[in-house]
């Protein structure tokens, strides 16, 4: 079986006339796969390998470059309604009728918004690093995240800054995320993505009350995930999520930041796995 840091990148066609790079591991048969979301800036790359060969032990997973993002064709959309709606074609395109979701940072925003808009597509859904729509204190990140990650140069250092408690964690993991894979690299994401992306979120973050009562239409489901030091989306806003979420459950991982799920992909995996599976 092929490994992430292996497998081949494909592409497919969807009706809206893009051609969406993706990677597929674990069991081909799996008819309701797990579906990632990415991060700001994320591609294909930037998945941690050995958190997604863990959660593909026994079913199949997909990652893939939205809409303007890495290899896939098109310009990024400044709303997360459209990137969620380019998300519902991708997995459309690949002739899936019902999926798991797992949207981190970004790609929870995403996650939550595909549930909305085509609720039966979606069975359940897990939502790492993640905030309600409308949240107060969310309208952009703090000026020493953004400065860190949002920069016209992207350096592993801020990465580490933002993703991990210290460097001594973090980079292990990083040098896993960005050596492991040897050729067949994603395109990088572009400064427009970094623009569009970030209208996105700050759009997202706007504080207005009747946004978090569209929660309740999410019936699924739901594990709602963070690490207890996160910078770039406070562990507050998980609490606030899942207590409005009518059906989900919370754990905060310890001595985490951003990428907890990387951090702690043993133990995330094998907790999305259970919840997945009840």
């Amino acid at each position: 079986m092929s490994t992430y840091s292996t497998v081949k990148t494909q592409a497919v066609e969807a009706a809206n006339g893009l051609t969406y790079a993706y990677r597929s591991v674990g069991d081909e048969t799996d008819d309701r796969p797990l579906v990632l979301l990415q991060h700001f800036r994320g591609n294909l790359d930037n998945w941690d390998p050995a958190l997604v060969d863990a959660l593909a032990r026994g079913r199949r997973v997909i990652t893939f470059d939205n809409r303007g993002v890495g290899a896939t064709t098109g310009s990024t959309p400044h709303t997360v309604a459209a990137m969620a709606e380019d998300a519902v074609e991708f997995i459309t395109a690949l002739g899936l009728t019902r999926v798991d979701l797992l949207g981190f940072s970004l790609g929870s925003f995403v996650a939550q918004e595909v549930a909305l808009i085509r609720p039966e597509l979606v069975n359940r859904v897990v939502l790492a690093a993640s905030a309600p729509q409308g949240a107060a204190g969310m309208h952009g990140w703090a000026q020493e995240v953004i400065k860190a990650v949002g920069g016209e140069t992207p350096s592993v250092e801020g990465y580490l800054g933002v993703f991990f408690t210290s460097a001594e964690v973090g980079g292990p993991i990083a040098g896993r995320i960005f050596t492991s894979r040897t050729e067949g690299h994603d395109a990088q994401t572009t400064w427009a993505t970094r623009l569009a992306q970030y209208d996105a979120v700050t759009h997202w973050g706007i504080p207005n009350h009747a946004q978090l009562q569209r929660l309740q239409a999410i019936t699924q489901p739901v594990f709602v995930a963070n690490g207890d030091a996160d910078p770039m989306i406070l562990p507050r806003y998980s609490h606030l999520l899942a207590g409005l979420l009518p059906n989900a459950e919370l754990k905060i991982y310890p001595d985490a930041a951003h990428g907890f799920l990387f951090q702690h992909h043993e133990e995330f995996a094998a907790d999305v796995a259970a919840f997945l599976h009840r």
